[in-house]
């Protein structure tokens, strides 16, 4: 379809659209990286846990395999735009935590969705042909109320992922660590195959030095397939109260949750009775509500102590 522009206006439409540079690629394999850009303007004050905009233009080639799209020709030379939590390697080769970036780059978790139900997906199959030092859009702003503004010094921390929702959480990780947070802190991601555990390795070094770490990584695809777990499972086992030491507590401890909304599970309010229902299968709200947690759902809610990234919902 980029046979509709000639390659000047391919290079202008890059010189007006586009706002950063990639510095870092790093592929954990062909459908899954770790991306660090650098904006060409200095990067906003912000807290761990939020997003902004990763973008690349429609004229652009995809990558191969993916889900035929088919633009009009209006839509070629616009932007297309998603909203990305940024993340965080956490620790050096040597395992010690990472000093505040100094470099004004940004690191983005990404998979390449191949195929929607719906519209076939315009952006990763773009990101996914970017090489260093080529040009992509970021937005100026930073933003969102997943961060860690609730936490006490000595709250306990978890969080549970799936897939790459991991990105908010280790770089709220790192936040925790750097301050010398003295709660505990589980990080519980639930991926299909180990492969897809792009920060192991990472996890790994952390235990080996912080004795208040924990990261729990759960794969549905491999192995036992009558043995595997959801994030779900790790409450109802009670696996990962063995894991913090002790009995669930929501007088001390928060919940971060991030990724697939079923996992999730959102209540949601009936207009017309006003009361609150929750989806099926069971979510990790539900679960945790039964136990004395609370969401933090917004709308004149009181703060909770089970906090989600809005814009998976």
């Amino acid at each position: 379809m980029a046979d509709c522009l000639t390659a000047a206006q391919i290079e202008d439409l890059r010189k007006s659209k586009y706002n950063a540079a990639v510095v870092q690629i790093q592929k954990a394999h062909s459908d899954l990286m770790l991306l660090r850009v650098r904006p060409d303007k200095p990067i906003r004050p912000h807290r761990a846990g939020q997003y902004t905009l990763l973008g690349m233009g429609n004229w652009e080639t995809r990558a191969e395999g993916c889900q035929a799209e088919t633009l009009p020709p209006e839509e070629l030379t616009k932007l297309a735009r998603r909203s990305y939590s940024i993340s965080h390697s956490i620790v050096d080769g040597e395992g010690a935590i990472l000093e505040p970036a100094s470099d004004n780059t940004l690191e983005f978790y990404i998979v390449l969705v191949r195929e929607t139900r719906g519209e076939p997906p315009l952006l990763t199959p773009r990101l996914f042909l970017l090489q260093e030092g080529q040009r992509l859009f970021v937005g100026e702003k930073i933003t969102g109320n997943f961060n860690l503004s609730p936490v006490k010094p000595g709250d306990h921390v978890v969080f549970f992922a799936t897939g790459t929702g991991e990105a908010p959480h280790n770089y709220m990780t790192w936040e925790l660590l750097r301050s010398g947070h003295q709660g505990k802190i589980v990080s519980a991601s639930c991926v299909r195959h180990g492969k897809d555990l792009a920060y192991m390795a990472n996890h790994e070094k952390l235990m080996a030095h912080f004795s208040n770490y924990h990261y729990l990584p759960l794969t549905t695809r491999d192995g036992n397939p009558n043995q595997k777990k959801y994030l779900q499972d790790l409450l109802r086992s009670g696996d990962l109260e063995r894991t913090l030491g002790e009995n669930l507590n929501p007088k001390n401890t928060h919940f971060f949750l991030c990724g697939n909304p079923a996992m999730i599970g959102v209540p949601n309010k009936d207009r017309e009775t006003g009361l609150w229902a929750y989806p099926t299968p069971e979510g990790v709200i539900e679960i945790l509500e039964k136990e004395g947690f609370k969401a933090s759902l917004g709308h004149g809610q009181p703060e909770g102590n089970i906090h989600f990234e809005e814009y998976w919902s």
